[in-house]
């Protein structure tokens, strides 16, 4: 039997106005090589100068996972040379980091918590991106300089599963903080995986292969299977020391495979040393009591809507999966939604139509108020539950959002009357004398038959709560 053994660097682009070092714009989907300049170009003589914003987000990063946040911390060089990587070196932070240490929590299908520690975090500057056409390929700079924040965890994940639920939980924390649109489709939030295996019980690590660029859950999780599995085929057919070696290797999502790359370097092939065109970033109190005003986190969040709302913990895990999805959540309760109600509509009844249609929670047809007031119109008894989901389903494709003038044009409001149910009940009582005879003989199952004669009789516009009291009464029950 194996371990695998799983660490995870993550690469946040910071969504601050400008690159890192100069003043061009980060909205790199322009032109090519449109917001450059000559600090970006890597051009003789150009200086770079710290975006401070950059620095604050990524401190706002470190107290939300119980980091140490630096007071100084040192920009370093990183030699390589890539063709999209004008200067011929990386600018990043390598033996004093803006952030040190961390943790974050994931929770299992079981309900069992795990920490998954945080090794670093520091800030570097993004390359730019090669653009291949048939044999030619081009340079697109407009990315260059772009503020990273690289997240390294430690070697504390454990399988395919758990590395999606660190990855999941870390995208909410970004977001939640405002500090990156994290979308993977775009490369805002990208990782790279190194795995490796050792036989169970042994405490030395196997041999670690590194996965470059991964910008998906769904390729993480099959990138590291295929790659576990390789290897512990490797160790088992006794050519694990030739077939596995420290390398970089890509995932091929078509194929569904890892292929080699690269041999992988150690720190020392990168010759770091510090920028001397950059000063140790040293930050201020005031600063720091910026960067502590952190909002609410998804861990808070879960443990206030159980224990002050009185949701299931599975449900809290759900709602604060995205921002978005919280944030619709209580903007239900505050037009007056219960919040047990608001989860049932949401996950099940909303949320299915969203995925139906292909739709995310931030583009929903139906806005939080709107469903709010559907939930509390079902609360009040205004329109029963098979109601409200026709009410759903008009939203989805109106774009009426009175509420209750649309239950009065769509015919959904319920009889709540007590005289004009109790006249249904008398008449189908007296159409099933023998019946009624039966059930106060002690046939009590036929209450149903007698409730949905109600309800047919009312064309299911009866209240369903007012026909089971009144029903009661007139059966002596």
């Amino acid at each position: 039997m194996f371990e695998t053994v799983i660490g995870l660097e993550v690469h946040v682009q910071l969504n601050t106005r400008s690159k890192i070092f100069c003043s061009c714009p980060t909205s790199f989907a322009e032109h090519q090589n449109r917001n450059t300049c000559p600090v970006c170009l890597g051009l003789p003589g150009a200086l770079p100068v710290l975006n401070k914003e950059a620095v604050k987000k990524a401190m706002s990063f470190g107290f939300a996972v119980n980091a140490t946040v630096n007071r100084r911390s040192i920009f370093n060089r990183k030699s390589y040379f890539y063709p999209d990587s004008p200067k011929a070196y990386q600018i990043s932070q390598f033996d004093v980091p803006i952030v040190e240490g961390g943790e974050i929590f994931i929770e299992g299908k079981e309900g069992k918590t795990r920490r998954i520690g945080i090794t670093r975090a520091h800030l570097e500057a993004d390359a730019g991106k090669n653009l291949h056409e048939g044999e030619i390929s081009k340079v697109d700079l407009n990315r260059a300089d772009t503020p990273l924040l690289e997240i390294v965890s430690e070697p504390d994940i454990r399988s395919s599963e758990e590395a999606v639920l660190y990855l999941r939980k870390l995208h909410a924390i970004v977001r939640y903080l405002e500090i990156s649109d994290a979308n993977m489709q775009e490369g805002s939030f990208r990782c790279d995986v190194n795995v490796s295996i050792r036989p169970k019980g042994r405490e030395e690590f196997g041999t670690r292969v590194e996965i470059k660029n991964l910008n998906s859950f769904r390729f993480v999780k099959q990138a590291i299977d295929y790659e576990v599995q390789r290897q512990i085929e490797a160790w088992e057919d006794g050519v694990y020391e030739t077939e596995v070696w420290q390398e970089t290797r890509l995932f091929d999502t078509e194929a569904g495979e890892t292929r080699s790359m690269r041999g992988k370097e150690e720190s020392a092939d990168y010759r770091y040393f510090p920028d001397p065109d950059l000063r140790p970033v040293i930050v201020s109190d005031e600063m720091i009591e910026e960067a502590k005003r952190i909002p609410e986190l998804p861990d808070q969040k879960v443990r206030r809507y159980v224990e002050e709302l009185g949701i299931k913990r599975y449900d809290a895990l759900v709602l604060t999966a995205q921002k978005e999805l919280a944030e619709y959540f209580e903007a239900t309760l505050e037009v007056g939604a219960p919040a047990r109600s608001a989860v049932t509509w949401i996950t099940s009844e909303l949320l299915g139509r969203l995925n139906k249609a292909g739709l995310g929670i931030e583009k929903s047809p139906v806005e939080a108020e709107a469903l709010g007031r559907l939930i509390a119109r079902i609360e009040d008894g205004t329109i029963s539950g098979k109601g409200g989901k026709e009410l759903l389903d008009h939203l989805m494709e109106s774009e009426e959002r009175e509420i209750d003038t649309l239950i009065e044009k769509l015919g959904l409001k319920q009889l709540s009357d007590d005289s004009a149910i109790l006249a249904m009940i008398d008449e189908v009582l007296a159409a099933n004398a023998e019946k009624v005879e039966e059930y106060r003989s002690g046939k009590e199952k036929l209450f149903g038959f007698f409730v949905g004669q109600v309800m047919k009789a009312s064309k299911g516009s009866a209240n369903p709560g007012k026909v089971n009291q009144l029903l009661k009464e007139r059966l002596g029950s």
